[in-house]
């Protein structure tokens, strides 16, 4: 019977071999034209207004770069626009309506290469002041088919069966006339490109092998040693 060993050098370099798994993807920033507000008519001001980058976070359609907000922050909101927004820009949704910022274009940029299976858009579609879900999603310049949530309520909208390598891509929100649409979160799902490893990082998976190796060899020599006296 052939017994199989298992020391805790060989768990820690499979464990190495097997980190890179499906999970979500940290966007480390974000361009996009900022949300529109009052002077397009609205109630409030739908503004990206905790936008960490620059841009001009005060005004309609502003192009916002180098930095993340609202679409980001791990924050989904479960209540209507109309509950959450404020006239300082600063609510749980950023608006575009198509007359200001037409078909707003996000561009999504990750620390390196990404292959993206996933996204996931938390928008508003109740239908109150015109706020829908968008006609049409377009991931890195195609439509992704999806389903919007119900109307009459906020929801996800799940993009999958994607698969989308680089370190920039783009999601662009297609608007029917005289529509607003309110995005509250985007997640990215997938894995991350290997890269090389750091030296720490080599340095343990070669001692771990070189572990693996001699604990191989003492056994073999062993084994071979009652064979002789056997």
């Amino acid at each position: 019977m052939k017994v199989i060993y298992c020391t805790a050098a060989a768990v820690a370099c499979l464990g190495l071999v097997s980190s890179v798994q499906a999970a979500q993807l940290t966007v480390s920033s974000y361009s996009t034209p900022n949300g529109d507000g009052q002077a397009a008519g609205g109630t409030y001001n739908y503004w990206d207004g905790t936008y960490s980058g620059s841009g001009a976070k005060t005004t309609d359609g502003a192009p916002l770069s180098g930095g993340t907000g609202a679409l980001t922050d791990g924050f989904i909101s479960a209540s209507p626009w109309y509950l959450v927004s404020n006239v300082a820009g600063t609510g749980q949704y950023v608006g575009w309506l198509d007359t200001v910022s037409t078909d707003p274009v996000v561009t999504f940029n990750f620390g390196g290469p990404v292959t993206v299976s996933d996204i996931k858009v938390y928008l508003d579609n109740t239908g109150s002041g015109g706020v829908f879900a968008p006609s049409a999603i377009r991931v890195d310049g195609l439509n992704v088919p999806f389903t919007a949530p119900a109307i009459g309520t906020v929801g996800l909208v799940d993009l999958s069966g994607l698969n989308l390598t680089g370190n920039q891509h783009t999601v662009q929100f297609k608007q029917a006339t005289g529509v607003w649409v309110f995005v509250s979160e985007v997640q990215f799902f997938g894995t991350a490109a290997a890269g090389v490893p750091e030296p720490a990082t080599w340095l343990s998976a070669i001692v771990g092998l070189g572990l693996i190796g001699a604990s191989l060899r003492r056994r073999q020599s062993q084994a071979g040693t009652r064979a002789e006296f056997a």
